[in-house]
This record gives C-alpha cells, structure tokens and sequence, in this order.
C-alpha cells in the first residue's frame, strides 16, 4: 500500500468488558491480599441488570463477593437506573466453585521435580499454551504508539467526567488511533482519531463533539502529531445515550488486544484478568513483555518480540522465540543467550522475580497491562542486559 496505517483501539472502565475485567481483579486482589497462595480463576459476566461471577477458586481467605462487585460497578460511576444499571439494584449471581484438583495436581509439583521431595516447591504451569511480550521504541514507555495514544484518549474521557468537566458524560467510552508510519517505520503523524462517549440525553451533539475535541482528544494528543489532514470522528452515529451493560453485555477477557499491544504484537489468546499468577496466561505474558522491554531498554533493539511457551504441569517452557524484525544492533543468537542466561522463566521463579502475590491486580484491569510505569509493576522496569 502507498501508505503505511496502524490502528488501534482502547476503551474506557464503563465498558461492559472493562467493568468485569475489573470486578474480577478486584476479587483477585481481596483474595491474594488475605491469602498470597490463593488459586483464582474468575469469571464475570455483565447483562442488563444483573452481574455473574464464576470460575474457580480455591483460598483460605473470606471475603464479600457481592460487596466487591457493588463497590467496583458504584467506583466506575454506574449509579442510577437513568444510566441504564446501577450498582446498589443491580442482581449479583454467584456461581463460584473450588480448582479442580487434577489442575492443582500439576500445578503444585512440577514433572521435573515430582519424584524429589527436596524441591516440591517448584510450580508446573497451570496450563499450556503461548505467550508473547512486545515492546518497542516509539514511546517513553516502549510501547506503539497506537495503543499508547488510544489509552490516553480513553483515560482522558474518563477524567473528564469524573472531575466534572464534562458532567454530561457517562462512563462507557471507546477511543481508536491511526498512525501513519513512514518508511523505516517510524510514526509519522496521525491519520485518524475515533472517540464515542456515552452521554446523558440533553446534550447537543455539537456541544459534545466540539468539548471532546477540545478537552480530550487536543489535551491527549501532541500537537506535532496533528496536521490538516488528520481526520476526527466523535460519535459518528451522533447518538450514544443507552451504553453499558444495558446497551452490550460484558465478559472478562474480552479485550484482549486492548490489553496488550493495541495489535502490533502478537497475541497467544489466554485472557490476564480474574487469573492468579500460577496461570501463565498472565504471569508469563508479564515476564515475555519484562524481557521484550530490557531487550530494547538495554539498546540492543529498536522492536522485540518474545514467545514463551509451556505444557501444564511442567515447569521449564517447552520454547523461546525472539524476533527483533530487522533492528538488532548485535546479534539475534547473542541477545537470545543473554535473555535465556539472565532469567530464570519457571512460573514459580517468575512469580518469586515480579513479585506477583501481592493484590496489585486492579491497576491492570483498565488502560493497558502493560506501558504503565511508576505503578509498582516489576515487569514495566526495564533490566540491563549485556549481549
């Protein structure tokens, strides 16, 4: 194509997906914060009136379901029936049972040591599969661009209607970014800006398009990035009124590219919230990316893509893959030798390395699990490493 455009996408708290995201961590946070060795695996669901959680949980921690999901839904700003749910009438369904123990079998004594009692500390992986970490150098935070502004655009939305700027709004948002890349791809400008926001029924559409331009997508976006032919979309459809779970029905885990690299890297498909950290869906997805950034932190890169790969019950990965796309400034198999000599990629080891029994889980659910630094989160802190 004659010109190279990458879209992205984010959305805000108050959307369906995003609001069971975050009831699910926040469950997973109460729980870890009265018992780190807790099993979790919740899910959420979101319809008209009603929230279900189930999955799996195994603890020795008590804590009020219902109670959390109450306080996540009021905190997100649902809380009137004019809103279309409310956090204090909303049903709240619980549907939680016990790990099946043939998981916690595996999951609790690793293939490699299940025969020597002196090690029966070291975890398997909760289950199979791949997971991938990206970072590049197009932003301070060595993440793309896209994803990066698109988060931005999100957040703003929502801090201008906490903060009362734009009292209209209502909590349910979408943003979307595309960048234009130039031929060393390289951001260039921005080609086009999406922003939807729900809002309440009184407000003039031009009043809304013109104050989201001027309040959230001016304030969020440099300038330099902006020129003549950059093109704005604010609700398009000119109406968007009934959102939430009263307007699409929520699941956790749904928004897995938001979560991530906005789609420039990859995706192994497991979803990070509600999962506690023996789960390398998440845990390993946070070590590939702690990887991929020290890779380009450390100057040794421009792009880098990690792929670790597991089989439940077993400890070592069964594979690591790196992809530098061209930009390595030495070579691939001196940066692969460095990676796999400096970290230790067992789940248990990476648990132990990031850090992850603790309840930091809610600061993820929303905006991204990865780009946010000065949060606490290990895996966002950049190691050197010598090739």
């Amino acid at each position: 194509m004659k010109r190279n455009i990458f879209t992205s996408e984010s959305v805000t708290e108050g959307h369906p997906d995003k609001i069971c995201d975050a009831i699910a961590d926040r469950i997973l946070d109460a729980l870890i914060g009265q018992d780190p060795g807790s099993r979790v695996a919740c899910e959420v669901t979101a319809a008209t009136g009603q929230i279900m959680i189930f999955g799996e949980i195994t603890t020795k921690a008590v804590v009020d379901y219902t109670k959390i999901v109450r306080d996540t839904v009021r905190d997100i700003g649902y809380t009137s029936s004019e809103m279309g749910f409310d956090a204090d009438t909303c049903a709240v369904i619980n549907c939680l049972n016990r790990q099946s123990p043939d998981i916690a079998m595996g999951v609790d004594v690793a293939l490699e040591t299940r025969d020597h009692t002196e090690a029966s500390l070291q975890l398997g992986a909760g289950d199979q599969g791949m997971m991938f970490g990206y970072a590049c150098n197009e932003t301070p935070e060595l993440m793309p661009l896209p994803i990066s502004l698109a988060h931005k655009l999100t957040r703003r939305l929502t801090e201008v209607r906490k903060q009362g700027i734009l009292p209209y709004l209502r909590p349910d948002g979408k943003a979307q970014v595309s960048v234009e890349y130039d031929g060393a791809n390289k951001p260039r400008r921005i080609d086009a800006v999406v922003v939807s926001s729900q809002h309440s029924p009184d407000v003039d559409v031009g009043q809304l398009r013109s104050d989201i331009e001027k309040f959230v997508i001016r304030d969020a976006i440099p300038a330099e990035l902006i020129d003549d032919n950059t093109k704005f979309f604010i609700n398009p459809t000119g109406r968007f009124v009934i959102g939430g779970p009263c307007g699409d029905s929520g699941l956790t885990g749904r928004k897995l590219i938001v979560d991530t690299y906005g789609g420039m890297g990859r995706h192994g498909g497991g979803s990070f919230s509600g999962k506690d950290p023996t789960k390398v869906d998440r845990s390993a997805s946070y070590m590939a990316r702690h990887i991929a950034k020290s890779v380009v932190g450390s100057g040794l890169a421009d792009r880098v893509e990690v792929q670790i790969a597991y089989a439940i019950g077993v400890a070592h990965p069964v594979s690591v893959r790196l992809d530098t796309f061209g930009t390595e400034k030495v070579s691939v198999d001196s940066i692969e030798r460095a990676i796999l000599d400096t970290f230790d990629l067992r789940p248990g080891a990476i648990i132990d390395y990031l850090d992850l029994r603790k309840p930091i889980y809610a600061l993820t659910s929303n905006y991204g699990h990865f780009g946010k630094e000065n949060c606490g989160l290990k895996w966002e802190e950049v190691r050197k490493i010598r090739a």
